[in-house]
This record gives C-alpha cells, sequence and structure tokens, in this order.
C-alpha cells in the first residue's frame, strides 16, 4: 500500500491525474501529449512514456514529416479511449511524410482507434488496437485504418474487436502488411481499393471472413495489383456483427478469403482451414447489393465505413465484376460439415453442396463487356469447387476444379 501511495502522490505532483481500473492504475498526459504532437519538430522523435493513459479527446498531428513516435513496448505504453467524449479517432495523423508509430496500444476510441490520411511514408510497427471488451456492433469501425497513403509498412502488428476491418488499408498505393495478427473483427485484414499491394505471413483468425480484398464504387481511385501469400487464416466462423447496411455486412460467418470486384490478384501458398462457410470466394458487386437489398444502414455509425451502393452503375468508371485472379498453390482443409446457416450464403451452400462446403467458390456473374473474365484456379487435392451461376438465381449452379482451369491469367501486367 505504501508503493502504491506513493506512485499517486508522485503523479499528482507531476500534474497527472489517476484512478483505478480493472487493476490499472490510470493516468492523463492529455493536454502534454497533445501539446507535444502540434509542436513537434520535422525529424524529431517523440517518446511516450510507459504506463496506462486515459484520454477523453481525439490526439491529432498534421503535416509533419520525419517524425518517430515510440512507446515503451506494446504491453507497457497504452493509450485508451474508453472515456471519450469529443471526437472520433483514437489518434489522427494526417498529410504527412515519413511517419513512424511503433510500440505501442491503443484502446478503445469511439470510432477509429488509430487513423491515418494523406501520408506518403507510413509504418506501423508493434502497435496492439483493440476494443477491449470484445467484438460488439458499438466499437468503431477500424483498429489500423491508413487511407490515401503511399508506401505503407505494416508489420507485427495485433488488431482485435473492430466492428469494420481490424487491419485495413484504403485507395493507398504500394502497401505492404506482414506478420501481424487480427482476430475478433468483422474482417481481420482488408485492402480496399488500393494497388501493389501485398499481404504475406500474417495470421487472420475468429474474425467472420480472415482477409478481404475488395473494390467498391464512389471512391478516389480503383484497385488492382494485389498478392496475397504465406498466411494462415483458420477458424474465421465469428457471427457477423457490423452495423447493418455496411459493406462487410454481407460476409457470411466461416469466411476465409473473399475477393470481391478487383482484378490482377494473386492467391497462393495460404493455409486455409475449417473456415466453416468457404474457403475462398470471389464474387462481383452485382452479388453484394442483391444480398443486401432491402437493408437499412443502422444510424451512429461511426468512423468511414463503406456502405452498400446500390446506385453503383453511376460510377461509370467502376467496374463491378473481379476478373485476372490467380488462385494456386493453397492448402484447404475444412472440419465443419455445415455451413453458417445464419446467412443466406450459408443456406445455399447446405443446399447445392450438402455437408460439403465450397473451398472455393465464384459467383459467375460474367462482366458483359469481357469475354473471358480470366478466373483461373491451378490447386491440387479433392476440393470442392463451385461456379455458382448467381445471375440465373443459382440454376445452373456447377462443380469441379476443371472448369476453372487456364493459362496464365496475366497478374502483373
Amino acid at each position: 500500500m505504501k508503493d502504491i501511495s506513493f506512485i499517486i502522490a508522485f503523479l499528482i505532483v507531476m500534474g497527472c491525474s489517476t484512478q483505478e481500473t480493472n487493476t490499472r492504475v490510470w493516468q492523463s498526459i492529455e493536454q502534454r501529449l497533445q501539446t507535444q504532437l502540434i509542436t513537434i519538430n520535422n525529424g524529431d522523435t517523440l517518446d511516450l512514456p510507459e504506463g496506462n493513459f486515459m484520454f477523453t479527446k481525439s490526439l491529432a498531428m498534421e503535416g509533419k514529416s520525419n517524425i518517430v513516435i515510440r512507446g515503451k513496448g506494446i504491453d507497457k505504453t497504452i493509450l485508451s479511449f474508453k472515456q471519450q467524449t469529443e471526437g472520433a479517432q483514437g489518434l489522427l495523423v494526417s498529410h504527412g511524410k515519413n511517419i513512424v508509430l511503433q510500440d505501442f496500444s491503443i484502446e478503445d476510441a469511439k470510432g477509429d482507434n488509430l487513423k491515418v490520411s494523406g501520408v506518403v511514408g507510413l509504418t506501423l510497427s508493434r502497435i496492439r488496437s483493440v476494443w477491449a471488451d470484445g467484438p460488439k456492433t458499438e466499437n468503431g469501425a477500424y483498429a489500423l485504418y491508413p487511407v490515401l497513403c503511399k508506401q505503407v509498412l505494416i508489420e507485427n502488428c495485433i488488431a482485435m474487436g473492430s466492428s469494420d476491418a481490424g487491419i485495413y488499408v484504403g485507395q493507398s498505393d504500394s502497401v505492404i502488411i506482414r506478420n501481424s495478427k487480427a482476430y475478433w473483427n468483422v474482417a481481420g485484414i482488408e485492402s480496399e481499393n488500393s494497388r501493389w499491394v501485398e499481404i504475406y505471413e500474417n495470421e487472420a483468425y475468429e474474425n467472420t471472413g480472415g482477409i478481404l480484398v475488395f473494390d467498391l464504387p464512389g471512391l478516389t481511385q480503383y484497385g488492382h495489383s494485389t498478392k496475397v501469400y504465406n498466411n494462415k487464416v483458420y477458424d474465421n466462423n465469428h457471427e457477423n456483427f457490423a452495423a447493418k447496411g455496411n459493406i462487410v455486412a454481407s460476409i457470411p460467418p466461416g469466411t476465409g478469403f473473399m475477393i470481391l470486384a478487383t482484378h490482377q490478384l494473386e492467391l497462393s501458398k495460404n493455409e486455409i482451414r475449417n473456415n466453416k462457410t468457404i474457403g475462398v470466394g470471389v464474387i462481383s458487386y452485382d452479388l453484394v447489393t442483391a444480398l443486401n437489398e432491402g437493408e437499412v444502414e443502422q444510424e451512429g455509425s461511426i468512423g468511414g465505413v463503406q456502405t452498400v451502393n446500390n446506385n453503383y452503375l453511376l460510377d461509370t468508371l467502376y467496374n463491378p465484376y473481379p476478373y485476372k485472379i490467380f488462385i494456386h498453390d493453397n492448402t484447404y482443409t475444412n472440419s465443419h460439415w455445415f455451413p453458417a446457416l445464419s446467412h443466406d450464403i450459408g443456406k445455399l451452400f447446405f443446399v447445392k453442396s450438402f455437408m460439403s462446403p465450397p473451398d472455393i467458390a465464384y459467383d459467375g456473374i460474367a462482366d458483359p463487356k469481357r469475354s473471358n473474365p480470366e478466373f483461373c484456379v491451378e490447386e491440387t487435392g479433392d476440393l470442392t469447387v463451385l461456379n455458382l451461376d448467381a445471375a440465373n438465381d443459382f440454376k445452373n449452379l456447377t462443380k469441379g476444379l476443371k472448369q476453372f482451369e487456364c493459362a496464365d491469367v496475366g497478374v502483373n501486367k
């Protein structure tokens, strides 16, 4: 008790307020840290102290270059926004160059935990970003959220509890996501409308969907040239807790990979295990709108979530159909005999592929302007592979790997 009293007295003398919650001693450095983020000079390093720090407002840094912000360790420097009353993000970094964020945890923001916008040269390393109470619809959308960035590296990070995507990169170029873990999110790892992306040697588990590569309408750019390899994607069977109307609300529980309306994508050498509904799904935006017909977005969604756009055909530059997709040399196992029956897709697989949920499924909705979608699969083993024929209400659904054999699809061309 004397030690605790001494610590509390010391913090009061230093101008910090404290409170004890769940055995953590919380401190406040809110005003001091925000001042440091405003006044830091280009080229400087900001060292965050060890301890548990509670914030009531968003933190922001804008227009800085060659900055390092580092904590004392992922379990030693914890920034919590559990009591946030102002702002949507926990930490917002915008319009900078060569920014490194490393070695701290960020928790429980009202919206997105860590958002980085318009930065050229970004490294997120050894950051843990979570909602500590676990998966809930009320949680913020994104744990790690770079958007409109270039030259992005995300490595050795942890994301948990996001009501949209744990590790997300949107409308960005030259991205690497590696050696990270995502669990208890709706989407574990997601690349959206991004170009020249590599996602490798990550673990995505116990999400609704493990790894997603999406291209959506109405945004500043469209994605292409993505490589996803050497990842472990398993047990992604969590119920979908996204707000209704959000694009990720269409993900069936039990999804390993979902590839939506993108092109020039290579999926290879991944371990795809015990995702009860589907290993890899390749779909068009047409199917997404059909699955979400009649849904209304819940009020109160906070953050940069993308909702289903039923007017996507008005975006004349957007191609809603996937093409130049190459899937090869992955391993598939599934100990589940039945898909998740809480979702229409799961019910479809239960009827059309009884006691054998698909390892790979393509919705079969063809681009009317493209004679060959160049959707190619080179896998071995006794796999369940489906062409759903979704455009014709699944009437001519076909099975078998041979239907998707083809020559080089030119992923990198």
